[in-house]
């Protein structure tokens, strides 16, 4: 049953009087009140307008608040490229450990060893996995990582007194990259796929040139299939003294397989909140690592964590591990490591997992999109082949043709069946495009529920998911006007 209260809004429940505290009477004289002690211009006219509510009714408005949700702990959430998975339970508890919360980022370094010891293990976990030697732990998330990575090649590329402008980037790329391109100053130029969702050669090779400074791809692609040719376009981009830039946010199709390093990337970034199982959604927490070759190292952000010897001309050492500056960095990208909690959780379930661990991962995230995939393929139409890696994109385009069903008709009406709808209308490459992806923690269950579920809303009348979704609060709502022009209080 749907809680009245938790569609109202703080300010409606508000009764005056209420209180979630009450202070003692002041007991400072009234010679020295406020309005003695501060200046009238910093004093404010009137009360703030803010509710009053007891503590019981705060608390039960976020409460069912929450209950209004779907999150992975609660539904099914197959959104293609965000890898929304299971985030274990042990990785909160030994990240909410009091010796790691209680501590502050500008300690001293002797009393912090083995937070730095964590951030130099997850360090060489994360260079291991990416066949790249040289990581910066920094960027608060993928599109930051994108950004720095940029900056980074930026820096790189001035200190060599080369003037390269350009970052060619594929048709079928994630949207932040050309935003972050452009944020670092660079122009951007498109790169066109070919009729099987590849790179096409001819186009690529037609804008190589001297001014190409790196060239971003994600692989596996955004089509969920791993590009073939990846080899011979990084011999092909450093034939002209480009970089090549891996969008790792598909890493849950190749970690512990394929390393971007040996295949050819110079740089790369991570989100760790999705490859690595850490609380993801609602604009954060994030990180997002990049890892860079090793004539890259100088410019990485600042600080990066190093590991002495146990001892020093026969002294033992005080502090083995311990702050460095890069000897041509950026500079900082954010404050000392970022999102140290959430680094902390990849760094659990990195050490829970083991080598072997991540390569199951993989394995099974792969597996689980296959047979997503083979249970609706005969059903929905999904334009670019019978496989894929660790996500397919299928297409309502024919049913949108046939029957008027479009791609948010369908996922509208999968949330009556509490699913929460793939990612939609990404990438643009796909007409009508519905991007899923199971990831490895769902079990064979949940994927056959979601396929006959999915198989059942086709066969539906089209006006039922016209009018979809009938079982939430909030149906369907005009999303761009919602964008444009907020309403932000209440009328």
């Amino acid at each position: 049953m749907k809680n009245r209260q938790a569609l109202e809004t703080l300010f409606v429940q508000s009764k005056p009087g209420n209180r979630a505290v009450r202070f003692p009477v002041c007991d400072v004289p009234s010679e020295k009140s406020l309005d003695a002690l501060f200046s009238e211009e910093f004093l404010a006219d009137s009360e703030l307008p803010l509710p009053e509510l007891a503590e019981i009714d705060i608390v039960r408005h976020f409460t069912n608040l929450a209950m209004l949700n779907m999150s992975v702990d609660t539904n099914f959430y197959p959104l293609g490229s965000c890898t929304m998975k299971y985030n274990p339970k042990r990785n909160e508890a030994f990240a909410s450990s009091p010796k790691l919360l209680g501590l502050h980022p500008y300690q001293p370094e002797s009393t912090v060893q083995g937070q730095l010891e964590i951030f130099f293990e997850l360090q060489q976990m994360l260079a291991e996995i990416a066949g790249l030697p040289a990581v910066s732990l920094q960027p608060a998330a993928g599109a930051h990582g994108e950004l720095t990575a940029l900056l980074v090649a930026e820096k790189y590329f001035k200190d060599r007194g080369e003037q390269r402008n350009t970052v060619l980037i594929p048709d079928g790329a994630h949207g932040t990259n050309p935003a972050s391109a452009a944020f670092a100053g660079f122009q951007t130029v498109e790169i066109k796929s070919d009729a099987n969702g590849f790179v096409d050669q001819a186009d690529l090779a037609s804008k190589l040139n001297a001014q190409t400074a790196v060239f971003m791809i994600t692989n596996p692609n955004t089509l969920g299939i791993f590009e073939k040719n990846i080899r011979k376009i990084c011999d092909a981009v450093h034939a002209v003294g480009g970089l090549v830039y891996l969008d790792g946010a598909n890493m849950n199709a190749i970690a512990g397989i394929s390393r971007p390093g040996d295949f050819g990337a110079d740089m790369m970034h991570y989100n760790v909140h999705k490859t690595f199982s850490t609380p993801h959604g609602a604009g954060g927490p994030g990180a997002g690592p990049i890892a860079v070759r090793d004539f890259l190292a100088p410019f990485l952000p600042t600080p990066i964590v190093v590991k002495q010897d146990d001892e020093c001309n026969g002294v033992p050492v005080k502090c083995r591990y311990r702050l460095e500056t890069p000897s041509k960095t950026i500079g900082k990208v954010r404050s000392f490591f970022g999102s140290t909690a959430i680094l902390n959780r990849a760094w659990f379930y990195l050490r829970t997992l083991g080598a072997e661990g991540v390569r199951t991962m993989t394995e099974n995230s792969v597996l689980n999109a296959n047979y997503l995939l083979s249970l609706l393929k005969d059903s929905i139409d999904v334009p670019f082949g019978d496989r894929c890696m660790h996500e397919f994109v299928a297409s309502s385009a024919k049913l949108k043709a046939e029957k008027g069903i479009t791609t948010m008709d369908v996922a509208k009406r999968l949330l009556d069946y509490g699913f929460h709808a793939p990612t939609v209308y990404f990438p643009l490459l796909v007409k009508e495009a519905m991007m899923i992806e199971p990831t490895e923690t769902e079990n064979k269950r949940t994927l056959d529920l979601f396929a006959e579920t999915l198989k059942k809303i086709l066969a539906e009348d089209p006006q039922l998911l016209h009018d979809a979704p009938h079982s939430t609060t909030v149906c369907r709502p005009d999303e761009v006007a919602a964008a444009k022009k907020p309403i932000l209080v209440e009328k």
